[in-house]
């Protein structure tokens, strides 16, 4: 059966922990104080204006009758479980966060978190990806995470050191051309 036409329930097992669970190594979660200043202010937004908006909505809706077929009171209170969740999520993320500061790194030539990598790969063609905690990466602004499998084959090399990196065809080698880290304060 689809799942459009599944109940859902109060709390979904598949997401009882609000999706905090993501796997990474040691259990880890490193981010950037700005990594972790934006999720902070989704979690307060979320908090403080979000969710008192629309459990005044809900309310509001109930008031209105017959709650089966109130297309107000269903939509909000699916949005009212969607805020919980992500306020769970952020929640345990904060928790176990280990800010990192990029910048102590500066001037160095090794690569570790908060990197921004420049590297050649077989054909020669140059790419720079910025290695970020899994919960501010954006792929769309050259940053990946750091359990991701090229942050991953970075990780600890040096400018000038040839890495490898499993693809679905392979292996492919990486060549590490330039490293470069936030100056101090920034």
């Amino acid at each position: 059966m689809s799942k459009a036409f599944t109940r859902e329930t109060e709390h979904d097992d598949d997401d009882a922990d609000g999706g905090a669970a993501i796997a990474t190594p040691g259990g880890k979660n490193y981010v950037t104080r700005q990594g972790y200043e934006r999720l902070r202010r989704e979690l307060l937004t979320l908090m403080d204006e979000e969710r008192p908006k629309v459990v005044e909505a809900v309310h509001w809706a109930a008031k209105n009758g017959d709650r089966s077929e109130n297309g107000d009171y269903l939509y909000g209170k699916k949005r009212l479980r969607e805020i919980d969740r992500r306020i769970r999520f952020l929640t345990k993320r904060l928790e176990i966060a280990e800010v990192v500061d990029p910048s102590l790194h500066h001037g160095n030539d090794q690569v570790f978190f908060g990197a921004t990598v420049t590297y050649a790969d077989e054909t020669g063609r140059e790419t720079t990806v910025t290695i970020m905690g899994t919960d501010e990466a954006d792929n769309t602004q050259g940053q990946v995470s750091w359990v991701s499998p090229v942050a991953r084959a970075l990780l600890k090399a040096r400018v000038g050191d040839v890495v490898k990196l499993a693809v679905p065809g392979g292996l492919q080698e990486l060549e590490v051309l330039e490293v470069r880290y936030p100056a101090p304060g920034a």
